[in-house]
C-alpha cells in the first residue's frame, strides 16, 4: 500500500476503515485529510465539488440520522497504489430518522438501505467518486411514494425554476480518474450479460443467471429466480426502450476467500417513452446512473452462473426529471 497509511493492511481495509472512522466514529474532520480539496462527487441528485461541501453534507446527514451505521458488505476494486485504485464499495446502512432535514420532519422511522460508492484513491486520499443511495428504499420506509417525495422536494426547493437539477452528463465535472476498470473475466462476463439484457436479449437471464439467484433491487426489493430478474430488467428497459445504454466501468475480482464477483457502473440516457417501471410514458428526457454488483458460482456442474446481484439507481431522481419535464407538480 505505497503512499497509504501503514495501519491499513490492504485497499479494502482502507475503504472500510475510513468509512467507519468518518461516519460512526465522528471523525468528520478527517475528510480534510482523506478527501482531496477539489474532490468531485457525483450522485443522481447532483454534483458536489470539494471536501468542504462533502463535510457539510455529512454533518447534515448525521444531524438527521445520528445513529447511522455503514456496514461494508463488499469492496470490489482494481488498480495499484502507485497508479491509483478504484473501489466499488457496497454498504448496508441502518439509521433512525431522528432529526428534521432533507427527508422532512423527523419521523422516528428506522431504516435499512443499500449504497454503492465508486471511489478513486491515491496517496491516502480519495479524489473522485460516484455515489448512489437507494433513495426509493429510504422514502418508502418513511411512508412516501418516490414520485410524491420528488414532487415535495421540488416544492421545498422553491419550485421548478429553482429546484436542484439531477445529475446528467451535461453538468458532470471531469475528475482525475478516467480508467475503465480491469480486464478480469468476471467483470467482462457481467458487463456482457447486462449489455445483452439492455439490448433486449432477455434470454440471457435463464441462460446465465442461476435458477435460485438472489436479487437485491432498487426500492429495497428482494427477488429470487429467473422470473424476478426478468421482471426487473424488462420493466426498466420497457420504460426507456430507445434510451442509450452505456457501460462506463467494469471490475472483476478473484479473491481466495470470496466467490468470483464483478462491479459495473452504467447509465441509461433517453426519453421516458414506454410503459414500464415509471408508469405512463411522458416523453421526459431522463438520465439514470446505475451501479451493480454480481457474484458467480455453481452448486452443480462446472459452469458458474450469476447467483447474487445487487442493483442500485435512484428512483426519486428519475421521478424528479419526469416531473420537472411534465410540470405535474
Amino acid at each position: 500500500m505505497k503512499g497509504f497509511d501503514p495501519r491499513f493492511q490492504d485497499f479494502p481495509d482502507y475503504i472500510l476503515g475510513i468509512t467507519k472512522e468518518i461516519w460512526e466514529d465522528r471523525g468528520i474532520a478527517t475528510l480534510h485529510h482523506y478527501y482531496a480539496p477539489d474532490l468531485v462527487v457525483r450522485s443522481p441528485s447532483s454534483v458536489v465539488i470539494g471536501n468542504q461541501n462533502v463535510i457539510g453534507a455529512t454533518m447534515a446527514t448525521l444531524a438527521e440520522f445520528p445513529d447511522r451505521t455503514l456496514l461494508g458488505e463488499d469492496v470490489i476494486w482494481s488498480g495499484t497504489p502507485e497508479t491509483g485504485m478504484l473501489s466499488s464499495h457496497r454498504i448496508y446502512s441502518t439509521a433512525t430518522h431522528l432529526g428534521d432535514g432533507v427527508y422532512g420532519t423527523a419521523t422516528g422511522r428506522k431504516l435499512g438501505y443499500r449504497i454503492i460508492a465508486d471511489c478513486h484513491a491515491i496517496n491516502n486520499q480519495i479524489n473522485d467518486e460516484w455515489l448512489i443511495r437507494d433513495q426509493g428504499a429510504i422514502v418508502r420506509q418513511m411512508g412516501w411514494d418516490p414520485a410524491d417525495y420528488a414532487r415535495d422536494l421540488i416544492a421545498r426547493e422553491g419550485g421548478a425554476d429553482t429546484a436542484v437539477r439531477p445529475f446528467t452528463p451535461a453538468i458532470d465535472k471531469l475528475g482525475p480518474y478516467t480508467g475503465r476498470g480491469n480486464d478480469n473475466e468476471w467483470g467482462a462476463r457481467y458487463g456482457d450479460l447486462v449489455t445483452r439484457i439492455m439490448g433486449a436479449d432477455m434470454a440471457a437471464i435463464p441462460a446465465d443467471y442461476d435458477r435460485a439467484c438472489q436479487l437485491e433491487l432498487p426500492g429495497g426489493v428482494t427477488g429470487h429466480g429467473h422470473g424476478d430478474a426478468d421482471r426487473f430488467w424488462m420493466s426498466l428497459r420497457a420504460a426507456f426502450p430507445d434510451a442509450t445504454f452505456t457501460l462506463h466501468h467494469q471490475i472483476g475480482r478473484d479473491d481466495p476467500t470470496l466467490p468470483p464477483r464483478a462491479a459495473l457502473r452504467w447509465s441509461l440516457d433517453g426519453l421516458h417513452s414506454g410503459w414500464g417501471a415509471f408508469g405512463r410514458p411522458t416523453g421526459a428526457p431522463v438520465h439514470i446512473m446505475g451501479l451493480s454488483h454480481a457474484e458467480f458460482g455453481a452448486i452443480t456442474g462446472t459452469t458458474p452462473k450469476l447467483r447474487r446481484e445487487f442493483v442500485i439507481f435512484d428512483e426519486t431522481a428519475v421521478w424528479k426529471q419526469i416531473l420537472l419535464h411534465t410540470g405535474a407538480l
